[in-house]
């Protein structure tokens, strides 16, 4: 209808009740009360209704939306600047930000690996900005129409009053109707309490006893909410770290099968539930839910749940506190798992795989704050594994300490508290900066890092084992091999420890010998090993099947070799009287632990390990020129070389040397007929040149004997 000045006025009852607009304050209520509650209140399934209908609901009303503000802004622009019309521009401008920021999101949600965090925050704060100014402005519309038709005016207030009932039930059917999806969505049954067979051998207060490892709630896990590690790769968000994680020693910790036929000898020996000491570093899913418990029919463990996943990645980050003490003294708590991810059977899979990535990426705060923790960044964090022991509960005797890399670091060189430009640490060192798209990318809270390094740190957790991701064939084991190698070799560079440490070896070998040596003197040799680079003991692990030795063999002229030590023979096994870091753990009636069977360890009749930044040295002597003393390896035959006349050298080569695990066990667990064998790999060298020259002569010999053998 026309104004007094004959312009057209719009038709105000109207723009109350016209359906475009009660359903853009009905999409703005429904969104801007659902963007509240996902922001402001718990991890929750209804919560997670609501990411899903907010973005639906916010693709689907964002065109109409629009298109009835562009109407409502036609109808009104003549009219003057007012508060109220300064408050619709306002909301209009917030409305448009936050809808372009919601867009953004939703994209990255579906399409990306992450959303941002910054575009987050634009979304958040406009949707606070879009109510701040849309409220005011209707309400204080209606307030003015109240006083004006007091004072006698016309005015629409009925209209509005409709307009407000309708978008209030519009409103509630919407929440109502999330509120039954969420409440029809039945999540998987899980498992929370031990099988009723379980035995309770070290008491109910203690079930996952001997292991030091507790769960947060006292009661079991059900394996899928520790399982499933491939699936953080499947979305592509860490695609790249389940990649490294995959052929890594945390990943196959109890797929080995040497640590399979280890703990099947443990449980015939000392009963199943014996092996749950073993279970909370190397094979955490099974000891949680229960399996590690009985014998089947066969004489076998019951079937393990979840052991081909090892340390999964949910196990490792859903630790909530440590205990350096060891033996995985650790608690570990239930992670936050959002809807359809543990349908591993759902049809259709793939949908519901979609559902499960869309809404970790766009509701992460659950994920982020259930795994992401600064613990993980501390060697206490590694220690709860990293450090073992046996006591009286295991060998029936008394406490012994086994292997403890924790402690050798603490008490290192490379440990210098409070001052973290020049200490070394575990992840330092095992997990090293790779270049990364991954969304985990990037930490503020390292030293010498920042939120947009585009790194992340390693997950191969690169150590010492060639030979069980060969043996298993497991993805990309031939890169990780090669890896480890040159981790092992010290040629693996990490640029942001470089200046922290030598360059070079990670163990270094260095031959000291005279210039030279007379025929008929006796030539000494010494093999100096130096620890450069190794943060904890060199070597470390379980020292009774670990073999780190120096090869020493001299050459005449011709070639031929005349003495040797360290030799590897054709079956595998090291020469006798070589010298080698290992330890011989004895039980208690003096007998060697030679099959892994710590459970009967009661001490050690001989240790030998290199300290951080410590030397040790081998020494040998050889007879030069007589050579008949000398004798060839395994055999007391002579072995029956001379010098020929025209000998004038003789070339020292030494190396030393290292292999994961000792050949008779092995054997023993693999069989001698299957013909396997660890890797040897070359740890250092070094070459010597010794010239030899002519006996003394007789006058120099006959006075220095006149002189020592005067009365």
């Amino acid at each position: 209808m026309p104004d007094s000045n004959g312009l057209d006025r719009p038709d105000r009852a109207r723009q109350w009740t016209m359906s475009l607009a009660v359903a853009t304050s009905a999409s703005l209520a429904f969104l801007g009360l659902s963007g509240l509650s996902i922001w402001l209140l718990p991890f929750s399934v209804a919560n997670q209704v609501l990411v899903l209908a907010h973005t639906v609901l916010g693709a689907f009303l964002l065109v109409p939306c629009v298109w009835y503000l562009l109407r409502h802004w036609l109808s009104y622009r003549t009219n003057q600047m007012t508060h109220l019309k300064l408050l619709g521009y306002l909301g209009v401008f917030a409305f448009l930000a936050c809808g372009v920021s919601g867009i953004v999101l939703t994209w990255q949600a579906v399409a990306g690996t992450a959303i941002s965090y910054a575009w987050d925050a634009v979304h958040i704060v406009t949707t606070i900005a879009v109510l701040a100014f849309v409220l005011p402005h209707l309400v204080l519309i209606v307030v003015r129409d109240l006083r004006a038709r007091a004072a006698g005016t016309p005015t629409p207030v009925e209209a509005a009053a409709a307009h407000g009932r309708r978008v209030a039930i519009a409103t509630a059917a919407a929440l109502v109707l999330v509120g039954l999806v969420a409440y029809a969505y039945t999540p998987p049954r899980l498992q929370a309490e031990l099988p009723a067979d379980y035995s309770y051998k070290y008491g109910k207060d203690r079930p996952f006893a001997p292991s030091l490892a507790t769960t947060a709630t006292g009661k079991a896990f059900d394996r899928r909410l520790l399982a499933g590690s491939l699936g953080c790769g499947t979305a592509g968000c860490h695609e790249q770290i389940v990649h490294e994680w995959t052929p890594s020693a945390h990943r196959y910790s109890a797929m080995d099968p040497a640590f399979q036929a280890i703990q099947t000898n443990m449980a015939r020996q000392n009963g199943p539930e014996s092996t749950r000491y073993c279970g909370g570093c190397h094979d955490p899913i099974s000891l949680f839910s229960g399996s590690k418990n009985l014998y089947t029919e066969q004489g076998q463990l019951t079937a393990l749940q979840g052991y081909q996943e090892g340390v999964s990645c949910l196990t490792c980050h859903s630790v909530r506190e440590v205990d350096v003490k060891g033996n995985a003294n650790f608690k570990i708590g239930q992670p936050a798992r959002y809807m359809f991810e543990l349908e591993y059977d759902a049809a259709p899979r793939e949908v519901t795989r979609r559902l499960r990535d869309f809404l970790i990426r766009a509701y992460p705060r659950a994920h982020v704050r259930s795994l992401s923790k600064t613990l993980f960044k501390t060697p206490e964090y590694c220690a709860g594994c990293h450090k073992q022991f046996v006591d009286k509960e295991i060998n029936n005797v008394g406490w012994v300490q086994l292997q403890n890399q924790y402690d050798n670091w603490r008490k290192s060189k490379w440990n210098h508290p409070k001052d973290a430009a020049r200490t070394v640490e575990c992840r330092e060192c095992h997990m090293p900066l790779v270049d990364s798209t991954d969304p985990a990318s990037g930490d503020a809270g390292d030293y010498n890092r920042s939120a947009g390094d585009h790194k992340h740190r390693s997950h191969r957790f690169l150590g010492a084992n060639q030979m069980i991701p060969a043996l298993l064939k497991l993805p990309g084991w031939q890169e990780h091999v090669q890896l480890v190698e040159k981790w092992l070799q010290g040629k693996r560079p990490i640029p942001e420890i470089a200046s922290k440490w030598a360059e070079g070896s990670a163990v270094a070998l260095e031959l000291l010998t005279p210039e030279s040596v007379r025929s008929g003197e006796t030539l000494l040799i010494k093999a100096v090993v130096t620890s450069n680079k190794v943060g904890h003991d060199y070597p470390t692990g379980p020292l009774d099947i670990i073999q780190s030795w120096v090869e020493l063999i001299v050459k005449d002229d011709a070639g031929r070799v005349v003495f040797s030590s360290g030799i590897v023979d054709a079956r595998h096994f090291i020469q006798p009287g070589s010298f080698i870091f290992k330890a011989e753990p004895v039980d208690q009636y003096g007998n060697l632990i030679d099959r892994h069977n710590l459970w009967e360890m009661v001490g050690v009749r001989h240790r030998r390990a290199l300290f951080p930044g410590f030397s040790d040295t081998a020494e040998f002597e050889v007879d030069c020129p007589d050579l008949t003393r000398v004798k060839k390896a395994f055999s007391n035959e002579p072995l029956e070389l001379h010098a020929p006349a025209g000998t004038r050298t003789l070339t020292i080569a030494g190396r030393l040397l290292y292999r994961k695990i000792d050949q008779y066990l092995i054997n023993f667990v693999f069989g001698a007929d299957k013909g396997l064998t660890s890797p040897i790999t070359e740890m250092a060298s070094a070459t010597r040149v010794v010239s030899v020259l002519g006996p003394a002569p007789k006058a120099a010999s006959a006075a220095h004997s006149a002189a020592g053998g005067a009365p």
